[in-house]
């Protein structure tokens, strides 16, 4: 958590004391108490934001705050009754999706007040002019409940994205009619998932051509438990008092009716419970087939290998993804997830509560990574948060991807007035944060001189990207607890040049996910994966944007394709949007 009230530099010092402690738990204790000595000592005096130093007055602002421009009137109900149910306290995604087919990204916001509350997720079609109209009755995902993350994929082949909606207590499929209408085949599709589902992520595992589901689940929550606060008064229980849930992994059997089987055990995956939040679907290990890794709350992280029969190892600690470099399971919440230093490889970024530091494993040599945060430059940001939501893209085109996080405490903090966050949400509000890379893989925090998406106190979780105005530009969209979602146009100045790629595969009538894209510029390779589930509880665009920095042509085009099958494309102009079709390049 960020210690508000504190000098910068108390906080600095404070942020360097983990790496000089010897792992342990007696001192990581000893750790806690100073932070909290010091926490007392310094005051609670409110947080104000401070000035833009002199060295930032030149940092181009990146955001615009597009929200009423662009007709968006969705505000997130969590329904709070002054129970600390906690499911509350964990918030909604949102998604950024092409739901009718018209090349215009469309936006799909979750709610969690209850499956009895009159607050329904909301769905909105973005409009010729830019807008967005709220098309949310009678669409078939306007229904309510505990709703906590989404997913977007093409479960059929048939063209059209279809939506999985995960909530405590349950979670659901929802097949695209067209039109911007869906309807639940969760029963018929044999998806029973009775836990509480965080983040889900649709990945073709086997690779036969048909996308599989896996739902990370949180933990076997327990209503009647009170877990009061340090000080006696009411609070949310922590991931801590429960136990964990096992994941669930379902394989699409590829028939025309939708259908799936329940693979979780034989699999691997459903075999060891824990607290897990974000997922993210990739080849990290160089084979050619999709692995899971999976940022769990407190607890080592998980990362399934492939084994290419149908079955996974977790490998985690082997490949050093399960621990912090002080040998810490820190609380794994959002992952980012991108090539920092353009070097081929995928490198992941988690999140974490604020007296933690969220960290960046770096991948090198292949399949295996290294805690990098520090020689980084993350480890010492502007100030501390509890990441939720977060996400790489690079937002001035530079060439090298760029860091968004969205913030929001899970404990009150009972510091901060007059935030503009309704009052029992105030103590939980948090700002968000952005890290600029420098080129080589080091950051550089921007949040200071970029007000619009930093300045402002919310209890962020659910965020996704994607280029709403065609323009080339990732924006971001936000959800956050209690407020409305907010959408952020991509306004940075001076940005490079770019080109947008849509990876399909005509034969399966959808966008290949898993799908390694790499463009040539210049000798310099820029790789990215085709797949929206990153961040957490989230689903962004699955067009792949690159920022080219100068360039104004491309020598060419590689896909690996999720088959592995591997495939060379002509280069061309930059500042364009190109179709890749699977079979129509040479091998």
């Amino acid at each position: 958590m960020a210690l508000r009230g504190i000098p910068h530099g108390l906080q600095f010092a404070v942020s360097w004391i983990s790496p000089i402690i010897r792992v342990g738990v007696v001192m990581r204790h000893l750790l806690r108490i100073a932070c909290f000595v010091c926490f007392v000592l310094c005051g609670c005096a409110k947080s104000v934001p401070p000035s833009v130093p002199a060295n930032e007055a030149a940092t181009p602002v990146w955001f615009e705050d597009i929200t009423v421009k662009a007709g968006l009137t969705f505000v997130h109900d969590p329904n709070v009754a002054g129970k600390y149910f906690m499911p509350e306290s964990m918030g909604s995604g949102c998604a950024l999706f092409d739901v009718d087919g018209d090349g215009r990204l469309d936006i799909l916001l979750l709610n969690n007040a209850g499956p009895k509350s009159k607050s329904t997720n909301a769905l909105y079609r973005q409009k010729a002019d830019g807008t967005f109209e709220d098309i949310t009755v009678g669409s078939g995902l306007d229904f309510a409940g505990w709703c906590m993350g989404v997913a977007v994929g093409d479960v059929n082949n048939d063209g059209l994205p279809d939506v999985v909606i995960t909530e405590y207590g349950g979670t659901k499929l929802f097949l695209n009619l067209g039109g911007g209408k869906f309807v639940d085949v969760t029963v018929e599709a044999g998806i029973q998932c009775p836990q509480w589902g965080a983040s889900a992520a649709f990945v073709d595992t086997d690779r036969d051509g048909w996308l599989d589901l896996v739902v990370v689940n949180y933990v076997d929550y327990d209503p009647s438990k009170n877990c009061p606060a340090a000080n006696g008064k009411p609070s949310y229980c922590s991931p801590k008092s429960f136990p964990g849930s096992p994941s669930r992994l379902y394989r699409n059997r590829g028939t025309k009716r939708t259908s799936f089987e329940d693979v979780s055990l034989a699999s691997g995956i459903g075999t060891l419970p824990a607290p897990g939040l974000g997922v993210y679907a990739a080849d990290l290990t160089g084979d050619g087939w999709p692995d899971l890794f999976i940022a769990n709350d407190g607890k080592p992280n998980f990362l399934w290998v492939n084994q290419k029969n149908g079955t996974f190892k977790e490998e985690a600690v082997s490949r050093g993804v399960a621990y912090t470099f002080m040998g810490q399971a820190f609380a794994g919440m959002g992952i980012a997830a991108g090539d920092v230093d353009n070097d081929g490889l995928v490198d992941l970024y988690v999140t974490h509560l604020g007296l933690e530091t969220n960290t960046l494993w770096k991948q090198g040599p292949r399949g295996v990574f290294r805690d990098r945060t520090t020689e980084a430059g993350l480890a010492a940001t502007k100030w501390r948060g509890t990441g939720f939501g977060t996400l790489m893209a690079d937002f001035d085109a530079d060439g090298s991807l760029d860091i968004a996080i969205v913030n929001g405490r899970v404990t009150a903090s009972g510091i901060d007035t007059n935030t503009g966050v309704p009052k029992h949400w105030e103590p939980f509000a948090e700002r968000n944060q952005l890290l600029a890379n420098d080129g080589t893989g080091k950051f550089r925090d921007v949040s200071e001189a970029n007000k619009s998406f930093c300045e402002r106190f919310n209890v962020g979780r659910g965020l996704a990207s994607g280029d709403i105005d065609g323009d080339g530009a990732p924006d971001v969209l936000v959800n956050a607890i209690g407020e409305p979602a907010r959408l952020y146009r991509n306004v940075c100045p001076n940005r490079g040049n770019w080109l947008q790629i849509r990876a399909f595969d005509p034969k399966l009538n959808r966008d290949a996910y898993g799908a390694e894209v790499r463009v040539v510029v210049g000798g310099i390779t820029r790789m990215r994966v085709v797949g929206p589930a990153e961040s957490i509880l989230s689903s962004s665009s699955p067009i792949v944007n690159f920022g080219l920095g100068q360039a104004t042509s491309i020598d060419s085009i590689q896909v690996i394709w999720p088959d592995g099958a591997k495939e060379n494309f002509p280069g061309g102009e930059t500042n364009q949007t190109r179709t890749i079709r699977k079979g129509e390049g040479q091998p």
